[in-house]
């Protein structure tokens, strides 16, 4: 690929993410922008948006979202269990958890889908849920949310669910560095995201694909045969 190339591609991403930016629900736009004035910036329209359509894909009933002040992505993925099912949010960071609580609140009078947000580490809470009772496992956020749903997901989801990265090359970090795109970028979460990704790799009892969707998605999921 030359020079223009990439600059076609950058180009493309932006025109994707203006393009997903305009279709987002009024109710998510404000939720976007409260959180980002709380402090928790939040992650690509398209990738919250394509999270929407990968859960109608996979007929999913069940999501559990490890994250931090995740809303728009949660409201993305409520949109797409079509008022029913169960959400649950777990997220360790108290200013994160109110947010969450917030939304829930109002998509509470929009819904039927069965919402609940939980306030605790998810290294404390994944284990404590039932075995193969989920469809859908979203990581976000705080790197050890990644690392706890990565240990936890082949107890958690049915024997064909799906666990999700978002952020995957590392960006959204205020101390990125380019992220996993950039070699010498030896920050702490870019670090433990090549990891994980190598860890993903390397287990043969898992299937995997990495996107440039948004800041990067890795899809998982459980080899059945």
């Amino acid at each position: 690929m030359n020079k223009t190339s990439y600059t076609n591609l950058a180009k493309a991403w932006e025109f994707a993410e203006d393009v997903a930016f305009s279709q987002q629900d009024p109710l998510v736009l404000e939720a976007r922008r409260d959180a980002e004035q709380a402090g928790f910036p939040q992650g690509s329209a398209t990738q919250a948006r394509f999270l929407k359509l990968l859960v109608q894909l996979t007929d999913s009933s069940s999501i559990i979202v490890a994250g931090t002040a995740a809303v728009v992505e949660s409201c993305e993925l409520v949109a797409g269990l079509n008022d029913s099912g169960l959400l649950t949010e777990v997220d360790s960071s108290l200013q994160g958890g109110k947010l969450i609580k917030s939304v829930f609140s109002k998509l509470d009078e929009l819904t039927n889908t069965t919402l609940r947000a939980v306030n605790a580490p998810a290294e404390v809470f994944l284990p404590r849920l039932n075995a193969e009772d989920y469809d859908l496992i979203v990581a976000n956020g705080d790197i050890g949310n990644y690392e706890a749903s990565l240990k936890e997901a082949p107890r958690l989801l049915k024997p064909h669910g799906m666990l999700v990265f978002t952020d995957m090359l590392g960006f959204a970090a205020d101390n990125s560095n380019g992220g996993m795109l950039n070699p010498v970028d030896r920050s702490e979460r870019t670090v433990r995201l090549r990891q994980l990704l190598d860890a993903v790799s390397q287990d043969e009892s898992l299937s995997q694909t990495l996107l440039p969707i948004g800041t990067g998605l890795l899809l998982v999921t459980r080899n059945t045969r």
